[in-house]
């Protein structure tokens, strides 16, 4: 992350009213399939320039996984206008910062500009669509910066490699099934070609969406967004075909292990819709419900009353063709992992069979009204949140709707939810160990 000139630092402080408003936008289509949607805002002298891409680690051939997230990586390494490391000097000297995400379903990148700069962030995008520059020096050198960040986030921090032991398990099809920073000795085997056609097929504008939000003037926006993208030919129409996954009808179980930790993790994982469905979201309260905050339920009693637990969480990763629903416990002194298991299942069992009060419904109400007005209080948040409605559930105006879905929500569906996909047949009970010499 880079810093920021404190103009913009302060800028970028600034939130909208704490009531959920509606956002407005506009959105449109170039001859190259390249969806634009534009978000006015002249509150602040701030812009947001950012291109989301249909592509991540699901994407890629099972020989050739972490391609997605490397190319986060290798498309800053500059291209036919702009100098190998020069990408970042252009940036700051607008007084602005850049970065980019990679998840199993899509690759975004974004670049925060005063408002006087916001040619300057098309500029670039379009040059990273139109012209980069891939070649083996690039390639070489992100290679040792993935290596690292691997190494850091994930080899050598505690429970690093958990999720990747978690999708492995319960996925057996589909693409999901490998972590999104791949594998190093696929990126070790991959050839300059292969990285080459991999951005040929999917660095396309009709497989990308552009969005502006912020301090702009919309018909001189256009017209500069058709001068840098409109030339930019359209490419293959691209084919997607996964394989579907046959449900789980018996509880099984596996075990990994982890030379980084001392104390051993239980988590029961459960496969899940897709998140544009009405059930992910139901999903996402009984995960509320269940250990958001201090006084949820299953915090409350395994940390705070039993003593059982030194953490527990139940979080549903909810993606775009499935979700995992977990939940997580580290425990404490005595406390066997079939212990943690059985108190999980109580918990949900309640949920299944009993309503939760009216006053928990309405905090889960409260809670998640919070949580919209929050993701949308920056013009950061907003134009992440335009492209991903746009780009994975195909409707941009949820940003403005998906909140009444979470109030619809009523406590009979959540426990008829709890029941349709929580039961104990239905998942895969996880322990991670600590590894010792023997393993």
């Amino acid at each position: 992350m880079k810093k920021l000139p404190l103009f913009l630092l302060a800028s970028l402080l600034f939130v909208f009213n704490s009531s959920a408003q509606e956002v407005s936008f506009e959105e449109y289509d170039l001859s190259n399939g390249l969806h634009v949607i534009l978000h006015q805002d002249n509150t602040a002298p701030i812009v947001v320039t950012s291109i989301a891409y249909h592509v991540g680690a699901k994407d890629e051939d099972p020989e050739r996984t972490g391609f997605a997230h490397f190319f986060e990586h290798l498309l800053f390494e500059g291209t036919k206008n702009i100098g190998r490391g020069e990408w970042d000097k252009i940036v700051s000297s607008k007084g602005g910062k850049n970065n980019a995400t990679t998840n199993d379903d899509r690759t975004y990148y974004y670049e925060v500009f005063p408002s006087n700069a916001l040619e300057t962030g098309l500029w670039l995008e379009s040059e990273r669509l139109l012209h980069p520059v891939i070649e083996q020096v690039g390639v070489d050198t992100q290679n040792e910066v993935v290596k690292e960040e691997k190494r850091l986030r994930v080899d050598n921090r505690p429970y690093g490699n958990l999720l990747a032991e978690i999708k492995k398990n319960l996925f057996i099809e589909h693409p999901y099934r490998w972590s999104t920073i791949g594998s190093m000795d696929h990126l070790d085997a991959a050839t300059l070609d292969e990285f080459i056609a991999f951005n040929n097929k999917f660095y396309i504008p009709n497989n990308a969406a552009l969005i502006i939000a912020g301090d702009i003037d919309i018909p001189s926006t256009k017209k500069m967004i058709q001068d840098y993208f409109g030339p930019i030919a359209k490419g293959a129409k691209i084919e997607r075909s996964f394989l579907k996954e046959k449900p789980i009808t018996q509880e099984f179980k596996a075990t990994a292990y982890d030379s980084n930790i001392q104390i051993p993790a239980i988590v029961a994982c459960y496969r899940t819709p897709s998140f544009t469905t009405r059930d992910a979201r139901v999903l996402d309260m009984i995960s509320t419900y269940l250990s958001n905050g201090n006084s949820s339920k299953l915090y409350k009693k395994l940390v705070d009353d039993k003593k059982m637990a030194l953490a527990v969480q139940a979080v549903n990763l909810s993606q775009e063709d499935y979700g995992i629903y977990a939940l997580f416990a580290l425990p404490l002194g005595e406390t066997t992992l079939d212990t943690l298991v059985k108190e999980f299942d109580e918990e949900i069992q309640k949920l299944q069979t009993e309503l939760i009060s009216e006053k928990d419904h309405q905090k889960l109400l409260n809670q998640f009204e919070n949580q919209f007005v929050n993701s949308n209080a920056t013009l950061e948040g907003i134009a992440a949140s335009l492209a991903n409605y746009y780009l994975l559930y195909g409707d941009t105006n949820l940003i403005n709707t998906e909140i009444d879905l979470y109030r619809s929500i009523t406590r009979e569906e959540i426990r008829d939810i709890a029941k349709k996909y929580l039961g104990s047949n239905q998942r895969l009970l996880l322990e991670y160990l600590p590894k010792t010499e023997n393993q």
